[in-house]
């Protein structure tokens, strides 16, 4: 059901992991460590992947190696958006990726890439083929945010909102499918991308989506999957009953599940993005999260 973990989502983006909290990562990296060793310690061929960066930034997984992280985990991953939120252009993808490769002999993976139509459903049709073209068989993993618009009526999952602008907007616009569930124009296309691509799908509790995106990702052939098991969640009234639900659901694509999000009371901030009072709790939810749909032998993503 599982075939890898990642520890945590974009740590060097301060939408996800409070700088004024831990300017240094320090406490990022007493977490990591303790959860990749929690980890192992349940299932030792389940690969570990650190939560993807976004920027792409050599000098953070450098910082990283010196904190000891790299040694808790089998590989490291990318987050990149350059038609959207990033400051290089797209066909630096390749290059980008090399940067990485030249800090870390850890497997680079893509866990996201994606294209809004914030301007034009044009411009992600043109972006998919082009980023395809730039980074399949570059990577290990690459998973294409997302399948689904984020619905108008929910908040994207990032510190400042609205104060970001333009920005914050375009968050709602990164599907290959409308709010509604009908089809862009980059739709087709991503199908015969696949399975080299896969696709990165956040489901938000009790998500209404998740059984239809199920039979869309069925097919449009896509057969690996990173979403997300929120750390935050598990302290709401049923959370086993929906991660169980979700879980199962997924259990006929190969699924990278990422582990995230400080409950507002387990936090040094009350928000989701502040290092935890204790890292060791943030820990022993990872454990429990593989002991419960991972624990037996993992074939390793190569």
């Amino acid at each position: 059901m599982i075939e890898a973990v990642m520890l945590w989502n974009e740590p060097n983006n301060k939408s996800h992991w409070d700088p004024e909290v831990d300017p240094e990562w320090v406490r990022f990296s007493e977490m990591a460590k303790l959860a990749g060793q929690a980890i192992h310690a349940v299932n030792p061929s389940l690969p570990r992947v650190l939560g993807g960066i976004s920027p792409i930034d050599p000098s953070f997984i450098r910082r990283m190696e010196t904190n000891g992280v790299l040694d808790a985990v089998d590989a490291v991953a990318v987050h990149g958006f350059p038609l959207d939120w990033n400051l290089w252009q797209i066909h630096e993808w390749p290059e980008k990726i090399t940067e990485i490769r030249a800090v870390t002999n850890l497997p680079v993976w893509v866990s996201e890439v994606g294209i809004s139509t914030f301007g034009a459903e044009e411009v992600q049709l043109w972006g998919l083929n082009r980023t395809a073209e730039l980074i399949v068989g570059q990577a290990p993993r690459i998973h294409w945010y997302s399948l689904y618009d984020l619905p108008r009526e929910w908040e994207a999952t990032t510190r400042h909102r609205e104060a970001e602008g333009s920005s914050y907007y375009r968050h709602f616009h990164m599907g290959l499918l409308r709010q509604d569930g009908t089809p862009k124009l980059a739709l087709e296309a991503f199908a015969r991308h696949t399975p080299a691509l896969g696709l990165c799908q956040w489901f938000h509790f009790e998500d209404h989506r998740l059984d239809e995106a199920v039979a869309w990702m069925k097919r449009l052939g896509v057969t690996y999957l990173r979403t997300g098991l929120s750390w935050a969640d598990s302290f709401r009234p049923n959370a086993l009953d929906w991660f169980d639900r979700q879980m199962a659901a997924l259990a006929d694509f190969d699924v990278t599940v990422t582990f995230c999000f400080t409950p507002e009371h387990r936090g040094l901030a009350p928000h989701h993005s502040s290092a935890p009072v204790d890292p060791a709790e943030f820990a022993a939810f990872c454990a429990a999260m593989v002991r419960r749909y991972a624990p037996g032998q993992v074939e390793r993503a190569r």
